[in-house]
């Protein structure tokens, strides 16, 4: 059986643009060319797109206008933006609003367009897969009904036919739990580091601190920048700076102990739980972070690429009362100074000293 090709919609108002690129993108997807936003309205109204690459500069309807339409009316299609570097601030608005999943510098390098494209399928694809997987689960759960019902009317009739029943429905329960872990596990990963993503750090930081109430200890929570990384993506591009966030992580991750957690949050942001820690140890530990990714070299393309981190923790000592929010808050602003006196530095923060409130 034939590997599957995305459908790849490409919108530029220059013939020859679109020649190019159907040569050049036809062996690895299915390439359906337009050259205006509006022909490529009446080509979804058609027919499934997996993927549309359009050109900022159109008439009548520019790029970021068409991947807004293709938002709110096909939003399972990944939308890719191609634009010269004049347009580039009008580009990342239009990713932080989120509507495009990338954009690609005009003009391409070829090696880093299909590269994009490529990384745009694996994740429609992925996306596809999850939602095959939920179609998969609601099945299995529409068969437990089905077997709970056969069991009702035959339970009087035949006690070997019921055993073979709940024989059956046992195996449907382990495949539903089985599939939920793994479902779980996706739903509290960061996919790009493997790290614990937001949420999943968020549960991990509440658990500590309800802990803490229970069995008052020091504890410090910290966040970590990257310094200057727009411009390792600019540079780089979004392959590039990916590449410095899956090896950033790793060498943070190396830097802790056992006990401590650490978990991606934002786009170059992560969030370190360290229990059991008051200030003197988190000055070890955000130092040892530190000057570990300042003296690791990372690389992309064989390219030496200088990594520096700012570091801001908040540390609350045995007997002092803190909660998750007002722990964040100062993490944050003991980041914003790191920032704003130099970077590539840690700057330590102390809870107010407001006691826990005696049991009556």
């Amino acid at each position: 059986m034939s590997k599957y090709k995305c459908s790849l919609l490409v919108v530029d108002d220059e013939p020859y643009i679109l020649a190019t690129l159907s040569a050049l993108l036809s062996d690895e997807f299915e390439v359906i060319t337009s050259e205006s936003g509006a022909a490529a309205q009446r080509i979804f109204a058609e027919r499934p797109i997996d993927l549309v690459l359009s050109d900022q500069k159109m008439p009548k309807m520019n790029g970021v206008q068409l991947l807004e339409w293709v938002r709110q009316h096909h939003p399972k299609a990944i939308r890719l933006l191609m634009t010269g570097y004049a347009d580039l601030e009008e580009a990342v608005e239009a990713i932080n609003r989120g509507q495009v999943y990338r954009y690609l510098p005009k003009p391409w390098r070829t090696e880093d367009l299909l590269e994009t494209l490529r990384t745009a399928a694996r994740s429609f694809l992925l996306e596809r897969s999850h939602e095959q997987l939920l179609d998969e689960l609601r099945e299995v759960n529409d068969q437990l009904k089905r077997v709970n019902a056969e069991l009702e009317q035959r339970v009087m009739e035949r006690t070997h036919d019921l055993k073979e029943a709940n024989k059956a429905l046992e195996e449907a329960i382990h495949e539903l739990e089985q599939k939920n872990k793994m479902l779980e596990k996706l739903a509290l990963t960061d996919p790009l580091t493997g790290l614990s993503n937001r949420r999943a750090m968020d549960r991990l930081a509440e658990r500590e601190i309800r802990r803490r109430d229970r069995y008052p200890s020091p504890f410090t929570l910290g966040l970590v920048d990257v310094d200057h990384f727009k411009q390792i993506n600019a540079r780089y591009l979004l392959p590039g700076g990916d590449k410095v966030l899956v090896d950033l992580a790793k060498v943070m991750r190396n830097s802790l102990r056992d006990i401590d957690l650490m978990g991606r949050i934002g786009g170059e942001e992560f969030l370190i739980l360290a229990p059991d820690t008051g200030m003197e140890g988190a000055k070890v530990l955000g130092e040892r972070i530190r000057s570990m990714v300042e003296t690791t070299e990372f690389a992309y393309k064989d390219e030496i690429i200088l990594v520096r981190i700012s570091v801001g923790f908040a540390v609350a000592e045995e007997g002092v009362q803190a909660d998750y929010e007002s722990m964040k808050h100062l993490a944050a602003a003991a980041l914003s100074e790191a920032k704003n006196t130099g970077r590539n530095r840690c700057v330590f923060q102390t809870m107010p000293n407001l006691p826990f409130e005696q049991a009556g």
